[in-house]
């Protein structure tokens, strides 16, 4: 069994946020997928159970807010009992240019306070990654940046590259991690 979880907050204020990237993807890839999900509520999120290229597949939008995702992450590798290696943690990036994405098997949290929660509860960080390029401002507080919206330049670059990452994330479910590794973390600007 696979998890893919997309990292975000919950509730109708930080919608389409940059921060909220992670849930963006896995509603979009759902839909490109044409499966229209009945989120259940359990593990201090809201998930659901499909299967994508005969495999079962768990989706998750951790409820918790950001900075305590590794509660929900925890309790649903305990429930289901889900090795480490068919985790997939979708998160924002504050130093990848927005349109960028980088695939990494593991590392430190890059100060991402959602990353940083998930290390403790899983008590490792080797879990893998894909990280979405969301720019950084510095002329802005990076609290109130990550929790903005997206411009409408940078809306169109982000919509543009859902395409790729769900090809990505279809070919997460066939490939090793190294071969999805090669094949796209070159392509990035």
């Amino acid at each position: 069994m696979k998890l893919i979880v997309g990292l975000g907050n919950p509730g109708k204020d930080y919608e389409n946020t940059r921060h909220n990237i992670g849930f963006n993807i896995l509603d979009n890839y759902l839909k490109y997928k044409n499966i229209n999900p009945d989120w259940l509520k359990k593990f201090d999120g809201l998930y659901t159970k499909e299967i994508i290229d005969n495999n079962s597949v768990l989706f998750l939008k951790p409820q918790t807010y950001m900075n305590l995702s590794g509660e929900s992450v925890r309790q649903i590798i305990d429930y289901y009992k889900i090795n480490l290696e068919d985790v997939l943690i979708i998160s924002d990036d504050l130093d990848l240019n927005v349109g960028n994405f980088k695939l990494k098997k593991s590392g430190s949290c890059g100060g991402h306070n959602g990353l940083r929660d998930i290390e403790n509860k899983l008590k490792t960080s080797n879990y893998k990654r894909l990280k979405i390029g969301i720019s950084n401002n510095k002329n802005i507080d990076t609290k109130n940046y990550v929790l903005g919206k997206f411009t409408k330049e940078d809306s169109v670059i982000i919509n543009n590259l859902f395409n790729t990452i769900f090809n990505v994330l279809d070919d997460f479910f066939n490939l090793s991690f190294d071969d999805l590794m090669n094949k796209y973390n070159h392509k990035n600007k």
